[in-house]
């Protein structure tokens, strides 16, 4: 059995069968599973998940809005070509606008939870060696960011951080494929750790601030370390 599989055979049917499918095809959007620019079939998948054509239509409406996927008039949906230099500038100079500010309110809206699950995410990021799925070190990283988004207090600057998500996924899949510089995220990480724990508002957002611009650079350098982006 495998994922896909699995993460159907554990759906309860009272939950949203369209962010099931969602977090499905996610997964093989980002993992190339579904290649860049092909096709997606409506009928093919509805017959795969046993389910109709109304949740697969809503999980692709979803991912179209993070520009994983695109939808052309008489044409249907496809996946997103994969992305260039050019975009990885633009991408990264959103990320630079929104998350610092993030870094600084997180750390004054501090709870026992919140940085129990952001020490954890960066002890994750720590304990990555490389040899193990890749997948771990980006779920760790995406949590990381994830978690101090939501927790700014602000849910149009969370929203904002969310719409971003699915296209630093894709940067991501570059990183899967030529290896990453692993051991600059998790320090980094680190760092703005240890400000928002300290309460310094102004360190979390300089700290974060320079964690993507210094991935920025090492990205536009070497494609190979956007796996840490």
């Amino acid at each position: 059995m495998n994922v896909d599989d699995r993460l159907l055979a554990a759906i309860p049917r009272r939950s949203s069968l369209a962010d099931e499918v969602y977090t499905i095809l996610e997964r093989r959007l980002i993992e190339g599973t579904i290649a860049a620019g092909s096709s997606i079939i409506i009928d093919g998948l509805a017959k795969e998940f046993a389910v109709s054509h109304t949740p697969i239509r809503e999980a692709l409406a979803r991912l179209e809005s993070t520009g994983l996927v695109s939808r052309t008039a008489h044409r249907g949906y496809r996946a997103a070509p994969l992305s260039t230099v050019e975009e990885l500038a633009n991408l990264m100079e959103a990320r630079v606008t929104i998350e610092p500010r993030c870094a600084a309110l997180a750390s004054q809206a501090l709870s026992d939870a919140f940085l129990a699950e952001l020490t954890a995410a960066v002890e994750a990021l720590d304990a990555y060696d490389g040899s193990r799925d890749f997948h771990l070190f980006w779920e760790a990283d995406a949590r990381f960011h994830q978690l101090i988004a939501t927790n700014t207090g602000n849910r149009f600057l969370a929203a904002a951080f969310e719409a971003l998500g699915g296209h630093v996924q894709r940067f991501r899949l570059f990183g899967a494929l030529g290896g990453s510089d692993i051991q600059f995220a998790a320090l980094e990480h680190g760092r703005i750790l240890d400000a928002i724990r300290a309460g310094d508002a102004e360190a979390a957002e300089r700290e974060m601030a320079a964690h993507l611009t210094n991935a920025r650079d090492r990205a536009t350098a070497d494609r190979s370390v956007i796996a840490e982006l």
